[in-house]
């Protein structure tokens, strides 16, 4: 039986769980390549500081979820293929609880997303080619007191990674 979110928010929808902040990035294309700005401290809704930055790549279908932080904020952007990033909201004194978002975003539509402490988050890699997601959290990782909860990917939160048709 599939686990049906309370709430789905597309991208650009206003049903967005709290604390939620999004960019559309853009792309600078010449004749060597392209650039895309992710980050700046000047901006002024979304950079509160740097804690550092990284890459994670993910193989097609692969889910990497689920997991959140009590100090941290994540900044995330897709910068090579498509991720659906899921996050839930389980804080029992949110506005939100119990929302689920989703945000396709990546090569097809670049976009940061900005995602509060305690809101669970996690990633599909959608289409046939690897992806890359930049992460620059206001927290460096500290592997000896690591800010992170997890939970398994499937069957833990109401949340079904299993593709869509129709």
């Amino acid at each position: 039986m599939k686990k049906n979110p309370k709430t789905y928010t597309a991208p650009g929808t206003s049903a967005r769980i709290d604390g939620v902040k999004t960019k559309q990035l853009r792309l600078i294309p010449d004749e060597r390549g392209w650039l895309m700005e992710i980050l700046r401290k000047d901006d002024a809704e979304l950079f509160t500081k740097f804690g550092q930055a990284y890459v994670s790549v993910t193989y097609p279908g692969v889910v990497k979820a689920w997991h959140y932080h009590k100090q941290q904020t994540d900044n995330f952007a897709c910068v090579l293929g498509m991720v659906k990033l899921v996050l839930v909201d389980t804080r029992s004194d949110s506005a939100t609880e119990g929302s689920v978002n989703e945000f396709f975003i990546g090569s097809r539509n670049p976009m940061l997303v900005q995602v509060p402490a305690l809101v669970y988050h996690g990633w599909k890699c959608i289409g046939t080619e690897s992806s890359l997601v930049v992460n620059i959290p206001t927290e460096s990782y500290r592997e000896s007191a690591p800010d992170e909860y997890r939970l398994e990917p499937h069957g833990t939160l109401p949340y079904d990674w299993s593709k869509v048709d129709g």
